[in-house]
């Protein structure tokens, strides 16, 4: 019953990855320093970040939560400030262990 559950979740899902028109939408009326290539990538960043989430309850949660911010996005809701935080580098991992902290420059 779990694969008819999560098929079901799929082909609900896929409209939200399909999103051409909200990209060229989220470029021409806010002003942001991205081009339509960075904004694919970063929806595809978001897609696989969840790439190993089975339970289908968590994939309808994720699944409606993209159609709010799709919708938040579609009718400006969100100011640019949030949709530049999308980029922000602070959400890279800090380095651990000596090499990379070495490599990073810190002490």
């Amino acid at each position: 019953m779990s694969k008819e559950a999560a098929k079901t979740c799929l082909k609900v899902g896929r409209p939200v990855m399909s999103t051409n028109m909200a990209q060229a939408h989220t470029l021409k009326y806010f002003d942001i320093p991205k081009n339509q290539e960075d904004c694919r990538k970063k929806l595809r960043e978001y897609f696989y970040r969840n790439k190993f989430v089975t339970d289908v309850r968590v994939v309808d949660i994720l699944v409606i939560k993209g159609y709010m911010e799709l919708k938040e996005v579609t009718h400006q809701w969100q100011q640019k400030g949030y949709m530049m935080s999308h980029w922000n580098p602070s959400a890279e991992r800090a380095p651990v262990t000596f090499v990379e902290k070495f490599l990073a420059g810190v002490d």
